[in-house]
């Protein structure tokens, strides 16, 4: 392992590296019972289908950038993506669930295309600096919004959108079983730190495993907590994999291609359209969120290399070749991880950290409900502290110059408030663009830079 992944090349041990990997996937798992849930409100799949789907699209993912890019990262079904698929795709547009699969499969195939001919990169490197410099805290705050999320503690509010959950046990409105995940959360969070100050190695995974005991243990002053634990544990794991193959794999190919049932209320016409402004969205939200946290990743470890993503170019190629393999299993868009970072912070450096993360995806598929035991209160833990640790590149933007702090700003801002990373980049680069016409510096905006900013403005002007 040393040998075939440079482990001793890149300062690390393969004991760090395979810690990492579990910490990595520790803080990423909760996408197979979301992503699943998510899929199975079409109706048209089930739990347990996507769950296969789910899975084995980020063994296959995390499996390539480890094996070709040798990088420590890992790839599943993208939060925020998925999302657009089942809810604005199917949902709202009319598509059936094989025809949005398509759509990711064209997503894919273009971006192969774009990473073999270096386009990808270019692209890349027309973002201002400004805001690739503070693209690691805007992930970082986007995370922990997520863990905070994951953990109930942040929660939806009708007046301010969000707002704090409560504890008051006097109310009558919360029970002790409402509480008592948030605390775990909080006091998991505040292990990690501590262990972190003490030097400990695997702080994270450790403040993981800290909060799922603490949670278990706790467990017993509630009544009804282990109700069914026993029947979650006794299952047949290959009936899911019966489900996955006649519900999901392939249905690309078998029945993606065919619109007819679009058509049957909807015109030739509306159909382009949907194609079209769906492809620009999926293409733009999956490129730049890539992009970002391939960035943020490995800024986090200090793995950049005169600025630029170490193997930058076959990363790029692993995560297009995953959104196609993903496709193919019948899941929406597989991307990289911004929990990738949580390894990347435990002392993950090359492939096999990366590696480690997709063999338990793969075991995974086989022990779905003992994974489901590690509680989300644990991992989102872990979640809000990568999110602090992330928040130090702060320093590298001088805030006194408004031309570099308002575009660095608001990346960070819209990534953590629109819920997704693509959305900050696209508006600090406009808003970096409209500067530097307004103070007559346009020239020195490059031309790739306007290409993004309008490819950027048409999938928001036709797809929101």
């Amino acid at each position: 392992m040393d040998k075939f992944f440079k482990v001793s090349e890149h300062g690390s041990t393969v004991r760090t590296e395979v810690l990492a990997g579990i910490t990595t996937f520790m803080a990423m798992s909760y996408i197979l019972f979301v992503n699943a849930g998510m899929f199975a409100e079409l109706g048209t799949v089930s739990y347990s289908a996507m769950y296969i789907a789910t899975a084995l699209s980020a063994v296959i993912g995390t499996f390539l950038i480890a094996f070709i890019a040798n990088l420590p990262l890992g790839l599943a079904s993208g939060m925020g993506l998925n999302a657009f698929f089942v809810y604005t795709v199917c949902f709202t547009f009319g598509l059936s669930y094989a025809n949005a699969l398509v759509l990711v499969l064209f997503d894919g195939v273009l971006f192969t295309l774009l990473t073999v001919t270096g386009v990808r990169a270019k692209l890349f490197s027309a973002i201002p600096d400004c805001v690739r410099k503070i693209i690691p805290a805007g992930i970082g705050l986007f995370i922990a919004f997520i863990g905070l999320q994951n953990a109930g503690i942040v929660v939806n509010n009708q007046s301010t959108c969000v707002s704090l959950a409560s504890f008051n046990l006097l109310s009558g409105a919360v029970t002790w079983g409402d509480i008592m995940p948030k605390l775990v959360t909080i006091a998991a969070i505040i292990i990690i730190a501590v262990l972190s100050v003490k030097k400990v190695r695997g702080s994270v995974f450790w403040g993981i495993l800290s909060g799922t005991v603490l949670y278990y243990v706790l467990g017993f002053t509630i009544s009804g907590f282990y109700t069914g634990f026993a029947s979650k544990l006794s299952f047949n794991p290959f009936s899911a994999f019966g489900d996955w193959a006649s519900e999901a794999f392939l249905k690309v190919f078998t029945e993606g291609f065919n619109f007819s049932g679009y058509l049957a209320s909807h015109s030739t016409a509306e159909l382009v359209l949907v194609i079209l402004t769906t492809a620009l969205a999926f293409c733009m939200v999956d490129m730049f969120d890539t992009l970002g946290t391939l960035y943020g990743a490995c800024s986090r470890g200090g793995m950049l290399i005169n600025g630029e993503v170490p193997n930058f170019e076959k990363a790029m190629l692993s995560d297009a070749l995953a959104t196609c393999a993903g496709a193919v299993c019948g899941t929406s868009t597989v991307t990289t991880y911004v929990e990738s970072a949580t390894g990347v912070g435990e002392g993950g450096r090359t492939g096999l950290t990366a590696f480690t993360t997709g063999a338990l995806f793969f075991i995974a598929m086989f022990l779905s409900p003992v994974a489901a035991l590690i509680p989300g209160c644990a991992t989102a833990a872990a979640l809000v502290y990568v999110g602090v640790l992330m928040m130090g590149c702060v320093t590298e933007i001088d805030w006194k110059d408004v031309s570099v702090s308002v575009p660095a700003f608001l990346t960070v801002a819209f990534m953590a408030f629109t819920y997704n990373i693509s959305y900050g980049i696209a508006f600090g680069l406009i808003s970096y663009i409209f500067i530097k016409i307004g103070t007559g510096k346009v020239k020195e905006v490059k031309a790739f830079t306007w290409l993004i900013a309008v490819l950027f403005a048409l999938m928001f002007f036709l797809t929101h």
